[in-house]
């Protein structure tokens, strides 16, 4: 079945699965929608087919202000393209506040090399993808938030509103006045919602994050996920909660710097794994040998805020159970973590780097992996995971486990866990049958033990 064919039969059925992956834009009225846009169907001969919303806005299409583009679940649709563009999209979805030559240099390659190889791809420059994706983002927080007009140009990398008025107007036709029914301004408390495409399966990812949560940061319960955060110079606190019946959850967010939104967005996306597609990951992992009645249907990968937090849960979980290794987490936060009246922090690098550890009863040899660990966080923030390898008593286990949650990256086979020898040896499993998804495949084996 070809891509059109099969966009084609999504956009009849209104398939809720196809959602974000791809658009419908109508030629007549120059509008795109969603798959699922609630809208009457136009024509066939009447309509094209995009990957990306940027790539409609970039022919001149304007988003539906009734389905709302902006507001469709995230979508690695740039999948099948270069890896390089692959993490330039990426740059460029989260970090609305750098220069093009700033995200060339990061991708370690020439800003002309990184135009030329964008255009080429994706169809579009760079910095209409990044402009795009800034007006996106601003109208989902003006239909969504109560944020003021400045405030979400602030949020979404246009400094002040009276740019985000100009290329507002000039891209999608609208003023922000227009696009916003009514205006309020309560800051930096936001309601926004978080869109998904289904199977998603909840109590999979709740039960999982309940098992290991940590005390005073996160708060779990039946419908929905909270914990307290630091991203930069940004503190908050945010709340997940699932709404199975429209496919999305509900966001609560409080930040003291509107300016951080956008990271803080994208972080939650990872760590409720909102973007995967969830179809033709299941169908890889079933190729690996795996019992078709084994797999769980709709199961996502469970992110952990941050790297440095991951590192530390699993180096303190080192040949123990899990309980016994939130217990340490729980005194690490309970001694060294920021706290306010009602709340904790995780600690930072240097908080930890500074404190003998003395309160916690493990080996000595893992204090001094911790404590070295922390100096080298805190001497060297921009380190790569797999730059911990050079830390006396971080193996690969630990660098791959890390980079499993606190990345989400979804290619770690962890072959040498003790869970997982012990399903190699109930089951057939060729692990590479599963690239690149071999971390759902880990999941789908932990789950089943």
């Amino acid at each position: 079945m070809t891509d059109t064919h099969l966009y084609q039969q999504a956009r009849l059925s209104r398939d809720p699965r196809f959602d974000g992956s791809f658009f419908v834009a109508v030629k007549t009225t120059k509008i795109f929608c969603r798959p699922i846009c609630p809208a009457t169907l136009p024509l066939e001969k009447n309509v094209e087919y995009f990957v990306m919303a940027q790539q409609a806005m970039q022919k001149g299409y304007r988003p539906c202000l009734r389905c709302r583009p902006d507001s469709a679940p995230s979508s690695n649709a740039w999948q099948g393209v270069v890896t390089t563009v692959k993490r330039a999209s990426q740059l460029l979805h989260t970090y609305h506040e750098l220069s093009i030559s700033e995200i060339a240099q990061k991708l370690g390659i020439g800003e002309r090399y990184f135009r030329q190889l964008f255009q080429e791809q994706l169809g579009v420059s760079p910095k209409q993808f990044q402009l795009f994706d800034q007006i996106l983002f601003a109208k989902h927080l003006l239909h969504q938030s109560n944020l003021s007009v400045e405030q979400v140009a602030q949020a979404s990398g246009f400094n002040n509103a009276r740019r985000l008025q100009i290329q507002m107007k000039k891209v999608t036709g609208l003023a922000p006045s227009q696009v916003r029914k009514q205006q309020q301004n309560i800051a930096q408390d936001i309601q926004l919602t978080m869109a998904f495409r289904p199977p998603y399966n909840w109590p999979h990812i709740r039960d999982f994050l309940a098992l290991r949560a940590i005390p005073n940061i996160e708060q779990i319960k039946h419908d929905s996920y909270a914990r307290t955060f630091i991203l930069g110079n940004c503190k908050g606190w945010f709340q997940a909660q699932f709404d199975e019946q429209n496919n999305q959850f509900k966001l609560h967010i409080k930040l003291n710097d509107i300016k951080y939104l956008t990271k803080v967005l994208r972080n939650i996306e990872r760590v409720f794994d909102v973007s995967a597609d969830i179809q033709t990951i299941q169908h890889q992992i079933s190729l690996s040998g795996i019992p078709p009645e084994n797999i769980t249907d709709g199961m996502r990968l469970p992110g952990i805020w941050e790297p440095f937090e991951a590192g530390c849960r699993a180096i303190l979980g080192q040949q123990i159970s899990v309980k016994a290794a939130i217990k340490l987490v729980t005194q690490l936060v309970q001694e060294l973590g920021e706290k306010t009246d009602e709340t904790h922090y995780f600690p930072s690098p240097d908080s930890v780097a500074k404190n003998p550890l003395l309160f916690l009863q493990i080996p000595t040899s893992r204090k001094q992996t911790l404590l070295a660990f922390a100096t080298f966080c805190q001497q060297h923030p921009d380190a790569t995971i797999d730059d911990w390898l050079s830390i006396k008593g971080i193996g690969p286990w630990t660098v791959a486990y890390a980079k499993m949650r606190g990345l989400s990256s979804p290619d770690i086979w962890l072959e040498s866990d003790l869970v997982i020898k012990n399903q190699l040896k109930k089951f057939s499993i060729d692990a590479d049958k599963a690239r690149p998804w071999r971390s759902y495949l880990t999941l789908q084996l932990w789950k089943i033990a």
